[in-house]
């Protein structure tokens, strides 16, 4: 097997999630409840027996840097780590111009491994992949740099980079962020999107990266400016990442990825969790996903006064460890860590972060509810469009979004 690096981009600022990105980075926004968004890259990595990985970050790193150091050590003795990285300012006065020059900014972590190939990945994407199945690819076609890339729906194309492929699946166009994306070949609903994974040979990576440091112009991307320009010039092949086996996946998660770069795409992919048949499974046990574990103790429900309506339920929902559910009733909701409803309120399809507090005769649908939130009793919230635009950020979708520690008023 070829010496392998993983370099993961964390370092966005996430401006499209705001609030949730208001004191985090987005790698580092929770999901499903007890994960962050960058365990996912992560454990697809572990998973697949890439040991050594380094996590480039830079906005507000400070919470994704504590989740790493606690929950991501991996066995020193034996030469694995996943390691963040600051941005160092190695080669100038700048932070990271972007996905490209995060890369350039850090080629001694690249000379001092000296691996063999170098897989490029983003940090804020849900899905699972066996990477080894990726780099089979790569290597049977000699190429200089492999792109994992999915059929997207043509309208939602445009922010994506979009590819155009030979029968070899060797890539021979590429627009990034098209206002009127190409079609894939028979099927003009969809086009084939950049799922922003890279895999390149090391000689590849360098180069290409140095060459891009020197064009004064150049927005210093991977996908703008790295990729439009070197399938011209080198061996660049393209991926199906539909194609790729997980084990213990079932059939309805095959080829599952959702970019979770804004609110309601972010708010969409954490509802996929909650089906009795989930579109996403965080249940196979063959390809976990890997978190930090913390002594809370079990979920508790309580009270069975049916009678006076007081019974705490929680049904199509995920309730993490240390939640309290106290007489109250919870549908299609992700509970982070202790979270507690208190008697007689309704939450209904909403994402609530660790150490929220509902109080009682509340109402709530369709939120989502950051850390460290004390909702007070008989607060109405997602019932009322007017009134939740006065009070708190509402997204195109309608989604409520209350930010970290604020203060609210019964």
């Amino acid at each position: 097997m070829p010496a392998l690096l993983a370099m993961i981009l964390a370092g966005g600022e996430g401006r499209r999630m705001e609030p949730l990105t208001r004191e985090r980075a987005k790698p580092a926004v929770p999901f499903g409840g007890r994960y962050r968004i960058v365990d996912f890259a992560l454990s697809n990595f572990a998973n697949s027996g890439v040991l050594k990985v380094k996590v480039l970050v830079q906005y507000k790193s400070d919470s994704l840097n504590v989740h790493l150091s606690r929950g991501w050590r991996l066995s020193a003795f034996l030469g694995h780590y996943v390691e963040a990285v600051p941005a160092q300012m190695r080669t100038g006065p700048d932070w990271f111009k972007g996905s490209a020059d995060a890369i350039y900014q850090n080629l001694n972590l690249i000379t001092d491994e000296q691996p063999d190939q170098v897989f490029v990945f983003g940090a804020d994407h849900v899905y699972r992949m066996d990477v080894r199945q990726m780099l089979d690819f790569h290597e049977q076609r000699r190429a200089d740099c492999t792109v994992a890339a999915i059929p997207v729906p043509l309208a939602e194309a445009r922010a994506f980079g979009v590819i155009e492929v030979d029968g070899e699946g060797r890539m021979v166009g590429f627009q990034e962020k098209p206002a009127n994306p190409k079609p894939m070949p028979g099927d003009p609903t969809r086009a084939l999107a950049s799922m922003g994974n890279y895999l390149f040979t090391t000689e590849s990576l360098v180069r290409e990266v140095t060459r891009d440091a020197m064009v004064e112009p150049s927005s210093h991307d991977f996908g703008k400016d790295i990729i439009a320009r070197m399938y011209d010039r080198s061996r660049v092949y393209v991926y199906d990442f539909a194609k790729n086996v997980v084990p213990g996946q079932g059939p309805k998660e095959r080829g599952y990825w959702r970019d979770v770069g804004t609110i309601d795409a972010y708010y969409q992919a954490n509802q996929d969790l909650v089906d009795v048949d989930p579109t996403f499974s965080l249940y196979n046990e063959q390809w976990p996903i890997f978190t930090v574990q913390y002594n809370y103790p079990p979920a508790k429900f309580v009270f069975a006064d049916r009678s006076a309506g007081r019974v705490g339920t929680a049904t199509d929902s995920l309730v993490s460890e240390g939640c309290i559910v106290s007489g109250g009733e919870v549908d299609r909701c992700i509970l982070s860590p202790r979270v507690r409803i208190n008697s007689y309120t309704k939450v209904e399809g909403s994402i609530l972060f660790e150490g929220v507090n509902v109080g009682r005769h509340c109402r709530i649908r369709r939120a989502i509810i950051d850390k460290n939130v004390d909702i007070p009793p008989g607060m109405v919230i997602g019932h009322d469009p007017a009134e939740d635009r006065r009070r708190f950020h509402v997204t195109e979708g309608g989604v409520v979004v209350i930010p970290k520690g604020m203060h609210l008023e019964g």
